[in-house]
């Protein structure tokens, strides 16, 4: 396959035509904001988890249709913007103002935008150094009908406190405004085009392809073996956010249609492996209770809206969020490479820390759900549970998932514990899964099983627990599934 090389990387930013040469696809979008003057996004931690650097990328909803999302600039490498449009806080106002610093013009009250006017009107900003990240968070909440505590959970505030910031979301709430920023959304096009662009940098070549077919991804491979896939970059980005790898060749999987589907029918769902965990949370709600409730607690809406099913297993991370639910749930990977495809259960996926089973030009193309208990099953029981320091936008100490399937008299004809944190790996407790089987769903099976759970890691001991937490974690996670689960 021959690709075109591009010399530029085009998109816009608040509107205006922007092409940029010479530059590293690798940096950062926030970066290069900063770089080339747009000052109004701010970079605090770089890590994605205080939300000051939030900006808003018109892109594919989970109804399909174009909508404001609300991303972490410091997370997107610049190549992932080609050819979409950016917007920022300093862009948002009904006036625009020039981006030239020596250009001073003030903006009056109704010029702002409806959000920027609810944050004034309710003394939702005191040094202002958050600001802006909350303002382009209640920006794509706006335009979705849904600024609420959930919209800006993803931004954090130090000085001027959240009640403030509540208000001013409540404000908004319910308003409709037909404005240039409604109308952008009704002519915007989501299609992502291919792209394959190159640059020098500090002597070193760069290479940014977006490829619309997986062929195309799997020939890539042949061609470049070391590249660096790229999808929604959460994971990927931190290591961009500070410089810590360079990047000779990215191939970026957001085009590609055969990862995007979902499909549904009475026996499995198949999510492919570049849909984004929001619209996953959208779209697949209610069919999977512990798949819903982790979800949730993974990180916060800016991150659901970039970070994919497929990267969450791919960086093999064994304190990923959602492994440990796919687990309990049985789940399937289809792979693809240039031998063709092939399917592996994920229990068999992981082969140590941050080693998979993945064959050299693989990649992950979708995740497969069975949906069916086990024959003879009167009741499921399922949920997951995530222990953190933070509620969400937190790596979790321990995750855990349970599934049990009971028969009319209460016996267990299936159980599967999944845990994340625990091991070198994402793994299940195979030997007190097949323990439970025939014994009765009581609180004594319960406690007979507790010491068994109790050794049944050996996990490490950090920043974020010790051995000794984690192992109690892992006991009284399943007893607390009991308890809420009688």
């Amino acid at each position: 396959m021959t690709q075109q090389i591009d010399i530029q990387l085009s998109f816009t930013i608040n509107g205006e035509p922007v092409s940029v040469k010479d530059v590293s696809p690798a940096i950062t979008l926030l970066e290069y904001l900063r770089l080339s003057g747009r000052t109004g996004t701010k970079e605090g931690c770089g890590d994605g988890d205080c939300g000051a650097c939030t900006v808003a990328l018109i892109g594919e909803g989970a109804n399909g249709q174009p909508h404001y999302q609300a991303v972490n600039s410091c997370l997107i490498p610049l190549g992932a913007v080609a050819g979409r449009q950016v917007l920022t806080a300093d862009g948002i106002t009904q006036c625009q103002i020039p981006k030239s610093p020596l250009v001073k013009e003030p903006v009056t009250a109704d010029q702002l935008h409806p959000v920027q006017a609810a944050m004034v009107e309710t003394g939702g900003s005191q040094c202002g150094y958050c600001t802006p990240g909350f303002i382009m968070s209640l920006f794509a909440a706006y335009y979705d009908g849904t600024p609420d505590d959930l919209s800006v959970e993803g931004n954090l505030c130090r000085c001027t406190g959240y009640i403030p910031i509540r208000c001013a979301a409540q404000l908004v709430a319910g308003a409709t405004l037909q404005d240039q920023f409604s109308e952008r959304l009704v002519s915007a096009a989501t299609e992502l085009l291919p792209l394959a662009y190159t640059t020098q940098n500090n002597g070193h070549s760069e290479r940014f392809y977006r490829p619309t077919q997986l062929a195309e991804v799997l020939d890539l491979l042949q061609q470049h073996p070391n590249a660096t896939l790229v999808a929604g970059a959460t994971d990927l980005g931190l290591e961009m956010s500070w410089h810590r790898q360079h990047y000779p060749v990215l191939i970026s999987l957001e085009a590609i249609a055969e990862l995007k589907q979902t499909y549904q029918t009475d026996d499995y769902v198949e999510i492919g492996a570049a849909v984004p965990l929001s619209h996953i949370e959208a779209n697949l709600h209610g069919i999977f209770p512990s798949l819903d409730e982790m979800i949730h607690w993974f990180a916060a809406r800016q991150v659901r809206n970039r970070a994919t099913l497929g990267g969450n297993i791919g960086t093999a991370s064994p304190i990923g969020d959602l492994p440990p639910v796919l687990l309990s749930l049985d789940a399937t990977l289809k792979l693809a490479g240039p031998e063709g495809e092939r399917t592996l259960p994920l229990a068999n996926f992981f082969t140590g820390y941050r080693q998979t089973e993945l064959r050299s030009g693989e990649v992950i193309v979708s995740v497969q759900i069975p949906k069916s208990p086990t024959p003879g099953t009167a009741r499921r029981l399922s949920q997951s549970y995530k222990i953190g320091k933070r509620g969400t936008d937190d790596i979790s100490i321990v995750a855990a998932a349970f599934v049990v399937d009971l028969d009319s008299s209460n016996t267990i004809l299936h159980a599967r514990l999944g845990y994340g944190g625990v091991a070198a790996t994402p793994a299940r407790a195979i030997a007190i899964e097949e323990f439970l089987i025939g014994k009765p769903w009581t609180a004594d099976t319960i406690q007979a099983v507790k010491p068994m759970l109790q050794e049944a890691f050996t996990p490490l001991t950090d920043l974020r627990g010790s051995a000794e937490y984690r192992q109690r974690l892992v006991v009284n996670l399943f007893e607390k599934f009991f308890v809420e689960f009688p």
